[in-house]
């Protein structure tokens, strides 16, 4: 029965799943690396970390997995997006990966925005936000000025992780979208971005389709783990296109949403759509067809945070427990779950989150509830941008992350959503996209549907909305949404106040917010 590996290249750690061709997981495992903060604002690798964790994976697995060795016949990956890795002559890095969630280009964010704006939102679909890879290009050649004359290849995490297992390097159109340097309508490097910025484009690494084949594993490797075949490697995809594959969104009337320590809106976009920037918008690891995205920072970290400050003594489930004896709208009570500033739709990072409405009545479970739904009316936020533009509405949402874990927050979001809610018999997130992508990629399936109904399963419940609790919603959100407006400049002025050189666009994170993070 043939093998096919998927890695999920993580900000924590490095996954591998070997699933077989009836969707069925034989064998996973998991390898953690730190992040180095050598200066606050900073978020670093070392890529040799990586490899390091894909070895100690690839030991695990190989012992683990039955015949692991003669029955693997494709290997794909998923990774944290953005994250800049700069090559020398000899393809080894020259100098630590800037991660996706490092903002010290502030200020070459807002040279980007003011040398093309509009056109650079025309090109890429996308504004200039500390996350994404040419504000860090930018960063390495003005301040690091003796190792850009270094660089000579730019790539992604998990691209050279590809270069590793091949010897080729290569990068997808969905991973290239998150740089802000890919033209996302006609598939190509930008070269009016590149020229503009100064960047040589022989130091942009090849594209490719997801799904195309990039090389096969290398004889020292295949003799190192007794790999007996030789095995195709295909590109993969970013994260969040591989998550959304993995869950079988591969069709508009599908939403995803992740309530994992950011939460995520993410939806399937079959032409291009113009969102002006409201929301990410990226091609995906599907062939001709992209995903757009809206990113709240805090939301299970949200809940962490509550819990952390006003129940820390009691697990999740005792925290929870008594919201559904709450109504809809927590008695009047809501929560803007801002702790962090805030992502779409308002690109804040000055923002502060508030209780609003707090009396004399409330208890613990009111607030437990407004800060789930709280947290939910932010995603809301994204799926009115979505449905606005697109004319109609998501019929189904999948559900994944720890928020898919608390049946009362599932209604909720039924509710909220006006959408039935589903989740998966098994998550296997990323990876599990990733897997699909190398299975596609050796034949074993003709389409992504094909591979879908095999590997995607979702459990028999579904969490339907209820038309009582969908109309009091609704009056709730429309006076949730006013607290943005009627906080914001307290907010800056607080935030200014705590640090004066804040900018209105800085996060603790980014876009590349990961689908399955634990709450």
């Amino acid at each position: 029965m043939s093998y096919i590996l998927g890695i999920d290249l993580g900000t924590s750690g490095l996954k591998g799943i070997v699933m077989n061709e009836k969707g069925r997981v034989i064998a996973e495992k998991s390898s953690e690396y730190g992040v180095d903060i050598p200066k606050a604002g900073y978020s670093e690798q070392c890529p040799e970390s990586w490899i390091a964790a894909c070895e100690n994976v690839l030991t695990g697995l190989s012992l683990e997995a039955p015949d692991f060795g003669g029955e693997l016949q494709g290997i794909s990956f998923s990774g944290q997006m953005h994250s800049l890795v700069a090559l020398g002559g000899d393809n080894n890095p020259v100098y630590p990966a800037i991660l996706w969630n490092d903002v010290r280009t502030t200020r070459q964010c807002r040279e980007i925005m003011d040398r093309m704006g509009e056109r650079l939102l025309a090109i890429t679909k996308n504004i200039a936000l500390e996350g994404f890879t040419l504000p860090k290009i930018l960063w390495l050649r003005e301040n690091e000025p003796e190792i850009w004359h270094k660089v000579r290849k730019i790539t992604l995490p998990k691209d050279y992780l590809g270069f590793w297992f091949t010897g080729n390097i290569h990068s997808d159109y969905s991973d290239a979208a998150g740089t802000l340097l890919l033209d996302i309508e006609k598939r190509e490097w930008s070269r009016e971005i590149a020229e503009t910025f100064n960047i040589p484009m022989e130091i942009l690494p090849e594209l490719v389709p997801s799904m195309s084949e990039t090389g096969i594993v290398k004889e020292n490797i295949k003799q190192r783990f007794k790999i007996k075949n030789n095995v195709r490697v295909f590109a993969g995809g970013a994260d969040n296109a591989c998550a959304a594959l993995g869950a079988g969104i591969i069709n508009e009337e599908t939403g995803l949403v992740s309530l994992g320590t950011s939460g995520v809106f993410s939806a399937f976009e079959p032409e291009i759509k113009d969102y002006n920037g409201k929301l990410h918008f990226f091609n995906h690891v599907i062939d001709d067809v992209n995903y757009s995205m809206g990113v709240t920072l805090a939301a299970g970290s949200s809940l962490n945070w509550f819990r952390n400050t006003f129940g820390k003594s009691l697990t999740f489930e005792e925290l929870l427990k008594d919201v559904n004896k709450t109504d809809p709208g927590s008695d009047g009570l809501l929560f803007t779950p801002y702790i962090a500033g805030e992502r779409t739709p308002h690109f804040d990072g000055k923002i502060r989150g508030s209780f609003i409405g707090i009396n004399a009545r409330h208890e613990l479970r009111h607030f437990a509830r407004s800060v789930l739904e709280g947290v939910t009316f932010t995603l809301k936020d994204s799926q009115a941008l979505m449905e606005k533009a697109k004319g109609k509405k998501f019929s189904r949402l999948v559900a994944v992350g720890g928020g898919a874990k608390n049946p009362d927050w599932m209604q909720m979001q039924a509710d909220i959503f006006d959408a039935e809610m589903i989740r998966l018999t098994v998550e296997q997130g990323p990876g599990a996209g990733a897997c699909m992508i190398a299975a596609i990629g050796c034949g074993l399936f003709d389409s992504t549907e094909e591979a879908a109904r095999i590997f995607v399963r979702y459990k028999d419940e579904t969490f339907s909305p209820k038309p009582e609790n969908v109309a009091k919603y609704q009056k709730i959100y429309d006076i949730w949404r006013q607290v943005y407006g009627s906080t914001k400049d307290i907010s800056h002025q607080l935030a200014t106040s705590e640090n004066p050189e804040l900018c209105v666009t800085q996060n603790v994170q980014t876009p590349g917010a990961r689908f399955i993070a634990p709450l």
